[in-house]
């Protein structure tokens, strides 16, 4: 794995090695597109997600941990700075999932969007969708542990 401190990596590649260090995310093929300032998560179907195959639909768990991830991926990236590099990675006190309609067998995205960050907690918000994002599937709402390495 590169490093994060590398002046010449661009934010694409950043975003792609943070993800990348999440074991998870690797496994989902979880990835993410930069549009200005916005990250926009994307989860590519794969039968393996399939929690029922009645309906058939996503794993809630994947669904979850995938709004997880992007929370993570956001708030580490809006800690890169180019003189010091990532902090530590943010990390989870609490989410609470609202699970609004099934994840049908399709790509899903999500979009985190940080309400409050202070110098140790950060309040983050995420919406996952598929086919429009006026109708969203499920949505988190987090508190994370930020800060840098050296904070105790």
């Amino acid at each position: 794995m590169s490093d994060l401190t590398d002046p010449s990596l661009d934010l694409d590649a950043r975003l792609a090695e943070i993800l990348q260090r999440i074991p998870y995310a690797r496994f989902l093929g979880v990835r993410a597109e930069l549009a200005g300032d916005e990250m926009t998560a994307v989860l590519p179907f794969s039968q393996h997600l399939i929690g029922n195959p009645t309906l058939p639909a996503i794993h809630g768990g994947v669904i979850g941990a995938f709004m997880e991830m992007t929370a993570v991926a956001q708030l580490s990236l809006s800690q890169i700075s180019p003189s010091a590099g990532l902090g530590r990675q943010p990390r989870t006190i609490d989410v609470t999932i609202e699970y609004l309609r099934s994840g049908r067998p399709r790509t899903t995205f999500a979009r985190a969007t940080i309400k409050r960050a202070g110098r140790r907690i950060a309040n983050v918000q995420v919406e996952a969708w598929q086919e429009t994002r006026a109708a969203p599937i499920a949505a988190l709402h987090g508190h994370f542990l930020i800060g840098s390495r050296d904070e105790g």
